[in-house]
C-alpha cells in the first residue's frame, strides 16, 4: 500500500462481527520511544505500533545514536543513553507523515547541545509549527521554520532553555507535550496551563519512567534535573484506530463486536461519551490499569442512533475521530452539529472540508461551518470519494458503506499505512467487504 494511488473498494451489505484487537496506540508508542531513548538502562516495549509515523520516530533516535531492536510482532526495545546522551544526526531527520513525531521532537530537541532539521512529507510541510515554535523561541531555543511558519524545522544547539509558564491558546497534546520535553532541559519549573484537558500520556509516562510531573488544576509543570529510569511498556489497543469500528458495529445490521484491550484513558474517551449520546449500545468490560494507563474491552451492537448537538467539552477528548463520528451522524435520525473543532481543518487534511464533500458525493446533507459541521441524514449512496491522502478520511468512509446502498470508491488510501496498516484485512475478517485497487 506504498502507492499514492491506492484505491479502497468497498460494497454495501457488510457487518461487523466477532472479536478482534486493533494496534497499538499511536500517541503511547511514540512517547515510548522518546523517553525510553533518553532514559538511563533497557526499555521493553511490547503492543507497539508497527506503523509509518511511529516507525519515523524510531528511525530518528536511531539517528541519534539509540540501539533499538525491533519491532518485531510489537516487541521493541530501547537501550537509553540518558538525558544527555543523544548525538547530533548526520542529516535532517525526516519524519514522513507524523506530527505527532515533528511537535514533540521541537521540544525534546530545543534543548540539546547539537544543531538538528526536521522535514517531512509535502502534508506534514504545510501543518502549522508556530504554535510549538513560538513558545520554544520564549524558552531561548534557536529555532526556525519556513515563512509561513511550517517544516523545514531548523533548530540550533544552544544548551539550556528559559523556564517559562505558558497559556495555551488552543487546547493541544502536542503543544503541551512539546513543551514539556523541553522542559526537562530549561533552568527552573516550566508550567503549561491547557483550556481543556488533552490527552495526558506525556504526564503518565514520564511518572512510570520516575521523572516528576505536578499538576494541580489544568497546569502541569516539571523541573529540571531529574532523570528517567527504564521501564516496561505495555501499549493498549489505540481508541482512535477503535473508533472506526465502534462507528461501524453501532451503524451495521446485524452487528456485535468486542474489541480487547482498547486504551480508555479519560483524556480519549470522548468518541464513546459521544456514541452512547447518540444512543449507541457500548459496554466497557474487564476495565484494568495497566502499565499506569487504564484499558479495557468494549462490546458494540447495532443501534438506532440519534442525531445531537455534541457539547463542545467534549471536542477535545474525541479530535481525532470526529471523521468517523460524521460517518455515524450521517446513519443517526435527527440532525447533528458540531462546533469548537476549528482544529480538524489543520489536521492531515482540512478534515471539516473534506468529510463535508465527501458525504454530499455519497448523497448526505452535510454543511461544514468555520470549526464544525450541521449534518442532516439521508440515505447514503455508492459513489466516489477522495480522501486527500488523509488515513482516517480514507478508513471513515470505507466505515461508511456498511450503510450505503452501492460501492464506495475511495481515493488516495496509501497512507492508511500511517496509522493502522493491518486496516483492511483486519476489517475483512470481521465482515467489511472491501477490496484494494491500484490505478
Amino acid at each position: 500500500m506504498n502507492n499514492n494511488n491506492v484505491i479502497f473498494r468497498v460494497f454495501p451489505g457488510g457487518t461487523l462481527h466477532g472479536v478482534a484487537r486493533v494496534p497499538g496506540d499511536k500517541s503511547i508508542s511514540h512517547r515510548s520511544i522518546m523517553l525510553g531513548s533518553i532514559a538511563e538502562g533497557v526499555t521493553h516495549i511490547t503492543g507497539f505500533l508497527e506503523a509509518e509515523d511511529c516507525l519515523s520516530t524510531m528511525n530518528a533516535f536511531r539517528a541519534m545514536g539509540v540501539q533499538i531492536e525491533g519491532p518485531e510482532q510489537g516487541v521493541v526495545t530501547v537501550h537509553g543513553v540518558g538525558m544527555h546522551g543523544l548525538k547530533a544526526p548526520n542529516e535532517p531527520l525526516y519524519l514522513g507523515n507524523s506530527g505527532t513525531s515533528m511537535r514533540l521532537l521541537s521540544g525534546l530537541l530545543a534543548g540539546q547541545s547539537f544543531d538538528a532539521v526536521l522535514t517531512g512529507d509535502s502534508s506534514l510541510s504545510r501543518r502549522p509549527m508556530k504554535r510549538v515554535t513560538d513558545p520554544l523561541r520564549q524558552m531561548g531555543a534557536v529555532i526556525k521554520t519556513s515563512p509561513n511558519g511550517t517544516a523545514p524545522i531548523r533548530i540550533r544547539g544552544s544548551g539550556p532553555l528559559e523556564a517559562i509558564h505558558y497559556d495555551m491558546p488552543i487546547a493541544s497534546a502536542q503543544v503541551k507535550s512539546c513543551l514539556l520535553l523541553a522542559g526537562l532541559y530549561a533552568d527552573g519549573e516550566t508550567g503549561v496551563t491547557e483550556p481543556a484537558p488533552t490527552r495526558d500520556h506525556t504526564e503518565r509516562m514520564l511518572a512510570g519512567f520516575g521523572y516528576p510531573v505536578k499538576q494541580v488544576g489544568n497546569r502541569i509543570t516539571v523541573c529540571p534535573g531529574g532523570k528517567l529510569v527504564a521501564a516496561d511498556i505495555d501499549v493498549p489497543s489505540d481508541i482512535s484506530s477503535a473508533a472506526f469500528f465502534m462507528v461501524g458495529a453501532a451503524i451495521a445490521e446485524n452487528a456485535d463486536l468486542t474489541l480487547l484491550h482498547v486504551g480508555v484513558n479519560p483524556t480519549r474517551t470522548g468518541v464513546i461519551d459521544i456514541l452512547r449520546l447518540m444512543g449507541a449500545n457500548i459496554e466497557i468490560l474487564n476495565e484494568q490499569m495497566v502499565g499506569g494507563e487504564p484499558v479495557a474491552d468494549l462490546r458494540i451492537r447495532s443501534s438506532r442512533l440519534k442525531g445531537v448537538q455534541i457539547p463542545e467539552n467534549l471536542v477535545p477528548l474525541a479530535i481525532d475521530e470526529f471523521p468517523v463520528l460524521f460517518v455515524a451522524a450521517a446513519c443517526a435520525v435527527g440532525e447533528t452539529r458540531l462546533s469548537g473543532a476549528a482544529e480538524l481543518r489543520v489536521k492531515e487534511s482540512d478534515r471539516i472540508q473534506v468529510m463535508a464533500d465527501g458525504l454530499q458525493s455519497l448523497g448526505v446533507h452535510a454543511i461544514a461551518t468555520p470549526d464544525g459541521m450541521v449534518i442532516q441524514p439521508r440515505p447514503i449512496k455508492g459513489g466516489k470519494v477522495d480522501s486527500h491522502g488523509d488515513h482516517r478520511i480514507a478508513m471513515s468512509f470505507a466505515i461508511a458503506s456498511l450503510r450505503a446502498s452501492g460501492p464506495i470508491y475511495i481515493n488516495d488510501c496509501a497512507n492508511v499505512n500511517t496509522s493502522f496498516p493491518t486496516f483492511v484485512n483486519l476489517a475483512k475478517g470481521l465482515g467489511l467487504n472491501i477490496m484494494v485497487c491500484t490505478e
